[in-house]
């Protein structure tokens, strides 16, 4: 009896497996007899390898991609180090793709799958134009003429998920493409839209994030430009001895507000190995780091900051998470490093000591 058991559970987790929706994709790929074909999934912003394929005499390969209902996934095929096709599929689709290994590629049966392969020949193109140009006058056009042709695209598009690497595009470097502060609104309504018709995707919920995120920092230029004297939120928090530090009163060309932790053990080896040897050479120079530690442990930040030495501007309100500077500042994540240059909030990036080093040899000369 017991074995009749266990047969039913391993047929009953085959047929679910059996019933799993997916995609089918059949191809071709031109001059590449018996070679491979690497299947990838864009799990949000990695690749996820998930087969690899091998071709027939003629070229040709076939697979299936588990795919869930409700939620379309972006799938890409490789040849070596080349893109072959780009694929954004729905429970249930057969597509027929057809590709050279130059990345040339034609793709029938996923509508949506046409609509992405137009979304980057247009991106491609745009890239290629402004990499063609001299001109700063010639590529703020360029980019003008594309952000419109953008924001046509979302608009017609607005149900369909490749409006969201659309909204990731980036130029120059890594410029967004949607750079303005207001742009964040169009995230939001953007991500909305998506997340009435796919709440499930992965894709929609972290574009949804990213809305959050640029609607915050809106909110906090929103007051600095709303700020009668002062270019960024003052903050008037206790130091080591008690007495309360504003940071309006600093008058360092550069200053580096920093929130961060003492109870993470690679957040005490940033002091330690980042800001400690710049803070040492930038200091003489105009460099001040006013670091605002959220731990309710007072006892122990102030361990921290005596047996590391740390020599910079050291507050803690002892409130953690519920101190008012998380709340001005709009802290989702330590550490956080804003950049305050002459008196202006200039960024919000934690970086490279590389790239921090490069800035500072050019403002602090």
């Amino acid at each position: 009896m017991k074995n009749y058991r266990i047969a039913g559970v391993i047929l009953a987790a085959v047929l679910m497996a059996a019933c799993t929706p997916k995609a089918r994709i059949s191809g071709t790929l031109e001059g590449a007899p018996s070679d491979n074909v690497i299947v990838k999934l864009l799990d949000v912003n990695t690749y996820v390898v998930l087969d690899t394929l091998k071709t027939d005499a003629a070229g040709k390969y076939s697979c299936k991609v588990d795919v869930k209902k409700g939620q379309p996934e972006f799938i890409y095929l490789y040849h070596g180090d080349t893109k072959i096709a780009s694929l954004l599929l729905e429970a249930g689709d057969q597509v027929n793709v057809t590709s050279d290994t130059k990345g040339n590629y034609t793709v029938e049966g996923s509508p949506e799958s046409e609509k992405l392969q137009e979304v980057e020949e247009s991106y491609a193109n745009f890239l290629s134009t402004v990499a063609s140009m001299t001109e700063t006058s010639s590529i703020a056009r360029a980019y003008v003429n594309y952000y419109r042709q953008c924001l046509k695209y979302i608009t017609q598009n607005s149900h369909s998920l490749t409006v969201v690497p659309v909204m990731y595009q980036t130029f120059e470097g890594e410029t967004p493409i949607f750079s303005q502060q207001t742009d964040a609104i169009r995230y939001r309504s953007v991500a909305d839209t998506l997340l009435s018709v796919y709440p499930d995707s992965k894709y929609v919920q972290a574009l949804s994030r990213e809305a959050d995120n640029r609607l915050k920092l809106m909110d906090i230029y929103s007051r600095v430009d709303s700020a009668e004297e002062l270019a960024f939120p003052d903050l008037n928090l206790p130091g080591m001895d008690g007495q309360k530090v504003s940071l309006a009163s600093l008058d360092s060309k550069v200053i580096f507000l920093y929130f961060w932790t003492s109870q993470h053990s690679q957040q005490n080896l940033i002091n330690l190995e980042f800001l400690g040897p710049i803070y040492d050479d930038y200091k003489p120079k105009g460099l001040e780091i006013y670091a605002v530690c959220l731990d309710a442990d007072k006892a122990l930040w102030a361990n921290i900051v005596r047996n590391q030495n740390l020599k910079w501007i050291n507050v803690n309100d002892g409130l953690g998470a519920a101190s008012p500077a998380v709340q001005t500042y709009n802290i989702t994540n330590i550490p956080t490093l804003y950049i305050i240059e002459n008196g202006q909030l200039v960024t919000r990036e934690m970086t490279t000591e590389k790239e921090l080093r490069r800035y500072l040899d050019g403002i602090l000369k």
